[in-house]
């Protein structure tokens, strides 16, 4: 019994979500409670929101499948002909499997005049080489660089000191392999390994040597090699805290990561900015969406 403790307690330790697997969970009574709560004249948004908030992904795709074995009808279009406006895209993200949401967003991004090149930024940097795969298949277009970890950080010092300040002109090509084909710690070895040959940070370095869309990949890349929870709490400030609130960063952000390292998220957030991301949340948003996000959220600090 004593092991099964300790397990739990790792569990808990290592888990950095907000949002965790709900504990006694039924899909079957969720499903049923959700029905009673579009059923009749008006919608329960209370209900609907700490529902889908307090489960994970996993457990509302189960839900999902009793909700149209139950009422023959799907979940989510029943939800969008309930709900509406930001609360309404809010809880489709919930209800939307990670990869098929970051696939969706990379579509939204590309498709039509222009680009959104903020959201494939963030993605491209913040995501595993797994995860990206998994994106592409589901995207069902492109393909992503392999991922080699073997060679030792001061071979690739001596690559991008080449690559960039060493020489006249940049070779861009020995920066994007570099940055895009090392785990984060091995990367993280890389640069300060390069700040003792060349003197400056790696940023710095590709502030001057790159322009454009490139720069700006090649410097999330590296934030998120630094740290990755810094690199969302400072997408989080910029989306509340420029004139007028970036809707869809803010929701992007706290969707994707609730179950991944939203702790960590808002212990940078508090770090960085001096103030809690909930208060800012709760300073920047309102109605029934801002109640979801801030369940999204976990807690003060």
């Amino acid at each position: 019994m004593g092991g099964l403790f300790i397990c739990v307690a790792v569990f808990l330790q290592a888990y950095r979500g907000s949002v965790r697997p709900y504990v006694n969970f039924n899909a079957k009574h969720d499903a049923e409670v959700l029905h009673k709560a579009m059923k009749g004249i008006g919608t329960d948004e209370d209900t609907i929101l700490m529902l889908l908030t307090a489960r994970s992904n996993d457990q509302r795709q189960q839900i999902k499948a009793a909700y149209k074995k139950a009422y023959g009808k799907d979940l989510v279009s029943a939800l969008k002909s309930e709900l509406g406006g930001l609360f309404e895209s809010l809880i489709v993200a919930l209800m939307t499997p990670p990869v098929s949401y970051d696939a969706s967003k990379l579509h939204k991004a590309l498709k039509g005049a222009g680009t959104d090149d903020e959201v494939l930024i963030e993605i491209l940097a913040s995501r595993t080489g797994e995860q990206i795969k998994d994106i592409i298949k589901v995207y069902k277009k492109g393909d992503v660089l392999s991922r080699e970890r073997d060679r030792p950080p001061h071979c690739h010092k001596m690559d991008l000191y080449a690559a960039g300040e060493g020489k006249f002109g940049t070779d861009e090509e020995k920066f994007i392999t570099i940055l895009g084909n090392r785990s984060a710690e091995h990367l993280r070895k890389v640069f300060d390994a390069y700040k003792k040959l060349s003197g400056s940070d790696i940023e710095d370095s590709i502030k001057g040597e790159t322009t454009g869309n490139l720069e700006n990949l090649l410097v999330a890349v590296v934030k998120c090699a630094r740290s990755v929870p810094e690199f969302f709490a400072e997408g989080l400030y910029k989306s509340m805290r420029r004139a007028g609130t970036d809707d869809d960063t803010l929701m992007r952000i706290m969707v994707s990561r609730s179950e991944v390292d939203m702790l960590d998220i808002r212990a940078s957030f508090k770090k960085m900015y001096g103030a809690s991301l909930y208060t800012t949340i709760q300073e920047d948003t309102a109605g029934d969406y801002q109640k979801a996000l801030l369940y999204l959220c976990g807690g003060n600090d």
